[in-house]
């Protein structure tokens, strides 16, 4: 997994997200087992004690389990991480509308761009 980390926000949080959006989006599978958190520490060039808050918050949320002796696995509710695609992708609209208005476009003009490019990625 390709890790990145930005300044304006906590790193532990930073690991939610990313691995959140990387079981919503398959690239780890429902069932699938996690590397264990030094491992995944290691491969994040992050502390092993963030990393472990950071799949406790996960396994708060379901989306991880862990199995005492085989280590945490991805979730295998489907419903679980459909709540979380849905929640994302809403997460990710409010944001787009609030930095558009921000930028002085009523929601008409929004709506506007927003199907001209739909028609630009009709094929996609």
């Amino acid at each position: 997994m390709d890790w990145s980390f930005r300044s304006d926000q906590p790193i532990y949080s930073q690991l939610v997200q990313q691995i959140r959006l990387a079981i919503i989006s398959g690239t780890y599978s429902p069932g699938q087992r996690l590397m264990s958190v030094r491992d995944m520490a290691a491969e994040a060039g992050v502390n092993p004690n963030t990393m472990q808050r950071a799949l406790q918050d996960l396994e708060r949320e379901g989306m991880v389990c862990s199995q005492r002796t085989t280590g945490r696995f991805v979730t295998e509710d489907p419903t679980v991480i459909e709540q979380a695609k849905t929640k994302y992708a809403e997460e990710q609209i409010r944001v787009f509308f609030e930095t558009m208005r921000k930028l002085g476009y009523p929601r008409e003009a929004i709506l506007a761009l927003l199907k001209e490019e739909e028609g630009k990625h009709a094929d996609t």
